[in-house]
């Protein structure tokens, strides 16, 4: 029976308990960082009484009653410790209600002190006292070791290239945290969207949008270096373009799970993607007048950022579209096939960028336009690839001319020459002689134009006298510009020629007297044909000037053995002269070192190539657009002498972040140091070519050039910030006091408030809708205040009235203080990375309007009041003093009785 009852009570014990009281917090510890907010819910549940429970939360810091501190109740207000009533105050330590049996116990901003058991306890509302009544659970604060860097790509990618996005992570491992990566980007106006994430514990997920580039290659982790976390992006299209975030996330396991502490994000950088077609440039260049035989040479010049990256295919067509060769990807040519001599075109690759086309034996057929077609092809990241651009070069005349040479042989003519007498048999001789010097000559011909680029080429006049038939003649050959510069060489050639009825092949040239030596700077010029011989005179000069002859003696074999002249001939004589030619000057620009962000430093090279110049020196003036069809402004110069010297810039503080230096011969160096958001807009070069004539020392400017445009342009990532003003009266009397205050407000993402200070302006346009403010006060980053030149009996202050807003007060008003006032501000914003500050564009706010009242009845009320009322008081004061006059001191005491005297007549009296 005892038993029985045992296990009765027991039974019941354990219902009760099961059915009791039961107050629950999360299962800890729990571990948070330093600086975080934290959220300690608490629930009580199977009680009895109200449904709305009251709940009191305390912080246990030891074993006994003593070590307990209480924070916060939602029953009594004055159960919080006083230790703590000043964070429950301002807010930071506070409990929301979630619902009747729930709470939550909040830290806004965690410390690492507040590590602690906390307690959360419910008083009793029940019959009896069955189940818990307080729970525990314990939290850990760990300091705020997480720091995020980015590591800033390469702002400008060719189509095709590599991205290597990478940041920096570093916390404190030994706390049992682990980190999460995720890499995004923000493409034009778009969100943020996610491209892969890794961790924790080592998990990669990847999104629907980069899964597919994944798994073909084109993203993939770089972890080869501790705290270093990379993702690298191969074969980059122009839709890559954009800014890449990195999201950096510090996790810890709580219940199995993983539990996010925090998060930090930083921005990589912005990436801009050059298109193929943009940055491909193609060209053909090569010598375009041949003759029949002649070997055609061409080169098709194909510019591009990055040839590793690219697959070339480069095809010459005619302006037909016939294609001569094709040059694949992988270097295989191909061309026509058949009898067309065009058809044995060749290509080859003479070096990186150049693609040569050979085309042997050139006929008249040939001649035409000719042109160089290029395709570039860029390697997708699953391998594959894909046409990035297609251009076509300029197009170059063909000429091919016809050479027609003369063989006849004159019998008749040569035994005339000779003097003796001619036999069948000495013409069977002389044939085959001929036949064996034509063979001589066309080897030496071959020899010739195999070694044409080892001699510079002559130019040939347009036309030669002739002498009669049968006689030997003698023409000059000129060159086509008859005047050189000077240094040049210049070159004659001198042809002696004959009838078409001798040819060319019976002649026999002779060596005459022996040639005198040549005087330095003249030479003989090897003849291109066996009848033309040439004089080249090297480094031209002064002396050079004047008439050049040709004069050619011919001989011919004597009776007796020997050599007889025969026939002297000298052409006409032609004048040698300088030629005439203008100087040029062409500046090209470009970008040596980009400005990402404010603060950053902008390079520019500018690069002077000057013709028919002699010993110049260049001056150099940098302009500044804010568009390509804004006002130029002056930025710095550098003189003739190397002398550099500031010209519109306006900014003292900023006179050392303006570098402008000569780097070589023909370089010059613009540098822009902690560039800021004014300094946005487009730069050139103004480049001045000075030379100094003999005998003077002044310099004397020959000419100018002015290069291209380049652009400083990055996105300003920074807050935005606005300007109102208000007044507290839009109307006051003279000599009273208006107040009006200037209100900034940020947006965006505000910096650090010791970052960030204003310059304030102030100014009164006395003119409704007039545009000639007046300067009233200013104040500067510093918080020095100066106020303008005054002349008035009134008086102006300007205070900061919080830590976005000014006022200006305004003491004594006068009717000159009746007009607009606005307030003008400029922010400045310091660089946490670097220290430097920087300016934000300025702000102008609206007009408010202070009228100040003349009121005739309003000055002159209170003068007649006073003059009504003392009237008033001094006739009543008179009346009563005269009444008091006659009542007392002037009555008299005895009585007169009344005359009874009848009026006597006028006449009487």
């Amino acid at each position: 029976m005892n038993c029985v009852l045992k296990t009765l009570c027991t039974v019941c014990l354990a219902f009760g308990v099961a059915w009791g009281r039961e107050v629950t917090v999360p299962a800890g510890p729990l571990l948070r960082v330093e600086g975080q907010s934290v959220a300690l819910p608490c629930s009580v549940t199977n009680y009895e009484g109200p449904r709305e429970q009251d709940f009191d939360w305390m912080v246990v810091r030891g074993d006994t009653d003593m070590d307990t501190v209480q924070i916060i109740s939602t029953f009594d207000a004055s159960f919080t410790d006083v230790s703590l009533r000043e964070r429950v105050a301002s807010g930071d330590i506070l409990i929301k209600r979630l619902a009747d049996n729930k709470v939550e116990l909040g830290i806004k901003e965690v410390k690492v002190t507040d590590s602690a058991t906390y307690r959360c306890k419910t008083p009793s509302t029940d019959t009896q006292i069955v189940g818990n009544y307080a729970a525990d659970v314990e939290l850990r604060v760990i300091p705020n070791s997480l720091v995020v860097e980015p590591r800033t790509p390469a702002a400008v990618i060719p189509e095709g290239g590599t991205v290597g996005l990478f940041c920096n992570a570093s916390w404190d491992h030994t706390l049992g945290t682990q980190l999460s990566v995720t890499w995004s980007a923000r493409k034009g106006v778009a969100t943020l969207e996610d491209l892969l994430t890794f961790g924790p514990d080592g998990a990669v997920v990847v999104t629907d949008t980069a899964a597919q580039r994944y798994a073909s290659g084109g993203l993939r982790l770089d972890l080869h270096r501790k705290g270093t976390y990379g993702l690298v992006l191969t074969g980059a299209v122009p839709a890559d373009q954009g800014v890449y975030v990195c999201t950096v996330r510090e996790w810890t396991r709580e219940g199995g799970t993983f539990y996010k502490l925090q998060q930090k994000r930083t921005d990589i950088g912005h990436v801009s993607i050059t298109p193929t077609a943009q940055s491909l440039n193609i060209s053909a260049h090569g010598s375009t007048a041949l003759t029949t035989g002649d070997t055609l040479t061409l080169s098709c010049l194909v510019g591009a950022d990055d040839y590793s990256i690219l697959g070339l295919e480069v095809a010459w067509l005619t302006a037909g579209s016939r294609v001569l060769a094709r040059m694949d990807r992988d270097g295989v040519v191909s061309n026509g096939s058949g009898t067309d001599p065009v058809a044995a075109a060749g290509l080859k690759r003479v070096r990186e960028g150049e693609f040569r086309l050979v085309v042997p034996a050139m006929e008249t057929s040939d001649a035409g336009m000719y042109l160089c077609q290029v395709r570039a092809w860029a390697r997708l990241s699953g391998g594959g690839w894909y046409q990035a651009a297609e251009k076509t070069s300029n197009q170059l005349q063909v000429r091919v001319t016809h050479l027609e040479v003369s063989n006849h042989v004159c019998v008749k003519r040569t035994a005339a020459l000779s003097g003796s007498k001619t036999t069948q048999q000495d013409l069977r001789k002389r044939d085959e002689d001929s036949e064996r010097q034509k063979r001589r000559r066309e080897r030496k011909r071959q020899s010739s134009r195999e070694g044409e680029h080892r001699f510079q080429r002559a130019l040939l006049g347009p036309g030669h006298a002739r002498l009669p038939v049968n006689s030997p003649g003698l023409e000059c050959q000129r060159d086509q510009r008859p005047r050189t510069n000077r240094d040049n060489p210049a070159a004659i050639s001198c042809r002696a020629s004959w009838s078409a009825s001798l040819g060319v092949s019976g002649l026999t040239r002779v060596p005459g007297p022996p040639r005198p030596a040549w005087a330095p700077g003249l030479m003989p010029w090897p003849s291109e044909e066996p009848l033309t011989f040439k004089l080249r005179l090297l480094q031209t000069g002064e002396m050079d000037l004047g008439e050049y002859t040709c004069s050619v003696s011919t001989w011919s074999p004597a009776r007796s053995g020997g050599w007889d002249s025969t026939v002297d001939q000298q052409t006409p004589a032609f004048k040698l002269s300088f030629a005439t030619k203008s100087p040029t000057l062409s500046v090209v620009a470009r970008r040596v070192r980009e400005a990402t962000s404010s603060g950053a430093t902008f390079e520019m090279s500018c690069q002077v190539m000057a013709e028919n110049l002699r010993s110049p020196a260049y001056s150099v003036l940098i302009h500044a657009q804010v568009t390509p069809s804004a006002p130029q402004r002056r930025i710095a110069s550098l003189s003739p002498e190397s002398v550099v010297r500031l010209e519109d810039w306006s900014e003292p503080g900023r006179q050392d972040s303006v570098v402008l230096l000569r780097t070589g011969p023909h370089e010059f160096s613009f540098r822009l140091q902690g560039v800021q958001v004014s300094d946005r807009g487009f730069y050139s070069c103004e480049v001045g070519a000075w030379t100094k004539q003999p005998g003077e020392t002044d310099w004397t400017k020959a000419v100018r050039g002015v290069s291209n445009k380049v652009q400083i342009s990055f996105d300003h990532t920074g807050p935005s910030f606005g300007i109102s003003i208000s007044s507290d009266t839009t109307s006051v009397y003279p000599w009273e006091t208006a107040k009006m205050e200037c209100a900034m407000s940020v947006s965006g993402t505000p910096p650090n408030p010791d970052d960030m200070v204003f310059e304030l302006r102030w100014f009164l346009t006395r003119l409704r809708g007039a545009d000639d403010p007046v300067l009233l006060a200013t104040m500067d980053r510093h918080g020095v205040v100066k106020r303008g030149p005054r002349n008035d009996s009134s008086d102006v202050s300007l205070e900061r009235s919080g830590p976005h807003s000014y006022r200006l007060s305004l003491y004594s008003a006068q009717d000159s203080d009746t007009g607009e006032y606005h307030c003008a501000a400029t922010p400045w914003i310091r660089s946490p990375a670097t220290g430097s500050w920087s300016q934000a564009p300025a702000l102008t706010s609206a007009r408010v309007f202070l009228n100040v009242k003349f009121a005739l009845w309003d000055s002159m009320k209170l003068p007649l009041l006073f003059g009504v009322c003392a009237a008033a008081f001094m006739g009543l004061l008179s009346l009563l003093l005269g009444l008091i006059c006659t009542r007392c001191c002037c009555r008299s005491t005895s009585y007169t009785p009344r005359p009874r005297t009848k009026l006597m007549e006028l006449e009487m009296d």
